[in-house]
């Protein structure tokens, strides 16, 4: 008997919410009998207000403390309100706010305006000088549009200092920095190209002149087409490969020369081994110096095998400058060879013997050959009376004609030997006259 008892209570259990609690429902819902009042409940809307704007309130300063752009007289003020009541937020947003923001507003502006260039420093001091309206303005748009005429005005000086501006480039850019922010934008934007390209047609025209066969033809053909697309490719692409392939031409040349001096040779192959960069360095730095060394070696050779005047000449050139070895390789020695040349002729002609005072003294004035001398002294001596004196100026003329020989041995002429004999003659024949003369005066006394 009492398990079913206790099944019963246990079913009463289970059974009695879904009996109670519809009953409870359908009483809620059941109208009010009139004239009757519920309990009164707790209900004030007021308080619920002022909480949810508080709430409202917070969330607010709290987004404008995340925004990266407040600035810090708006945190500062921002965060002591949200450490106060509900009425200090409510003052923050009503008074505070606006009058920091606009503190805060002006200095950007200064700070925008102490780092800007000259639009921006202009157009930041008409807004310090004006409205509120006018600072935000500034920071609104009128910031961007200085900055942007300043960083125009920074591009055309930047082009300006460019060693490698063309005249009509520079001309273009100078004018425009005189103008507005218009003329500037406008010169970059069309302007510039238009000169640029007027600008690389002339230096074009400057390269072929200088330039070698392949270049000569690439100029040609970027001119022909006469676009600025076509002289940018020129320059960009077909004159480095037409400069590339004229180098190789002007090494071999150098190469091909007899000239060409051992060092500069072999700088010369090594560089047709290597890249264009490796011959166009070749060509325009080391060429230079090495034909200067092979030019120096050849005139210390021609120094040790020329003449005194060859040495001499050689000897200042190679302690001059090399402008003087290259005029003394190409005029100097030859003038100086020549000067040798002539030296060594003049010392190889014959020189006149200095005649013995005697002989001067007796052929002074008489112009006469040796035969007309010896006739003379021939006369006199056939004159005398002591035969013995006839055979002194036989004796004479003997050594006189000995003499003779000898001077011919020693390279003179036979003119100057029978000149010398008729003078020894004559001087042999005035002996005679002397003795003569002394034997009359001894006979007489």
């Amino acid at each position: 008997m009492k398990l079913p008892r206790a099944s019963a209570v246990l079913a009463a259990a289970v059974l009695a919410p879904t009996v109670l609690f519809p009953s409870m429902a359908s009483a809620a819902d059941q109208p009010k009998p009139t004239g009757l009042s519920g309990p009164d409940t707790a209900s004030d809307p007021a308080g619920d207000h002022d909480t949810t704007q508080e709430d409202r309130d917070r969330a607010e300063i709290q987004r404008i403390l995340a925004d990266k752009e407040t600035g810090r007289g708006v945190r500062e003020a921002a965060e002591k309100a949200l450490k106060g009541s509900a009425v200090d937020l409510r003052h923050f947003f009503e008074v505070e706010l606006d009058k920091q923001r606009q503190d805060d507003d002006r200095v950007k502006l200064a700070q925008i305006m102490a780092a800007g260039g000259p639009a921006v420093k202009k157009a930041a001091g008409a807004a310090l000088d004006g409205t509120y309206a006018d600072v935000v303005k500034f920071l609104k748009e009128g910031q961007y549009t200085a900055r942007a005429e300043d960083d125009d005005r920074a591009a055309v000086e930047r082009i300006l200092a460019d060693k490698e501006t063309g005249r009509g480039v520079r001309e273009a850019a100078e004018k425009a920095l005189k103008g507005s922010a218009v003329e500037l934008r406008q010169f970059l934007a069309t302007g510039l190209e238009e000169a640029r390209t007027s600008d690389l047609r002339l230096k074009a025209v400057q390269i072929a002149d200088a330039g070698g066969r392949s270049v000569k033809e690439a100029v040609d053909k970027a001119l022909r087409i006469n676009t600025a697309e076509a002289l940018h490719k020129l320059f960009d692409e077909d004159l480095p490969k037409a400069r590339a392939e004229d180098d190789r031409v002007a090494v071999l040349v150098i190469i091909a020369n007899k000239e060409t001096g051992p060092r500069v040779n072999a700088a010369a192959q090594k560089a047709l081994s290597g890249t264009p960069e490796d011959v166009r360095r070749f060509l325009d730095v080391e060429l230079p110096a090495l034909r200067e060394s092979d030019d120096r070696v050849k005139v210390s050779q021609l120094l040790e095998a020329g003449g005194p005047a060859v040495r001499k000449a050689a000897g200042a050139a190679l302690d001059g400058t090399y402008a003087d070895v290259v005029k003394f390789l190409k005029e100097g020695q030859y003038t100086a060879r020549a000067e040798d040349e002539a030296n060594a002729a003049a010392a190889a002609k014959p020189t006149q013997p200095a005649p013995q005072p005697d002989q001067a003294a007796q052929g002074a004035g008489t112009g006469v050959g040796t035969g007309t001398t010896v006739q003379t002294a021939a006369n006199v001596s056939t004159t005398g009376t002591n035969p013995a004196s006839a055979h002194a100026p036989a004796a004479a003329w003997t050594t006189t004609t000995a003499a003779s020989g000898r001077l011919a041995a020693t390279g003179a002429g036979d003119d100057l030997g029978w000149e010398a004999g008729g003078a020894a003659a004559a001087v042999a024949a005035g002996a005679a006259l002397v003795a003569v003369s002394r034997r009359r005066q001894a006979t007489g006394s």
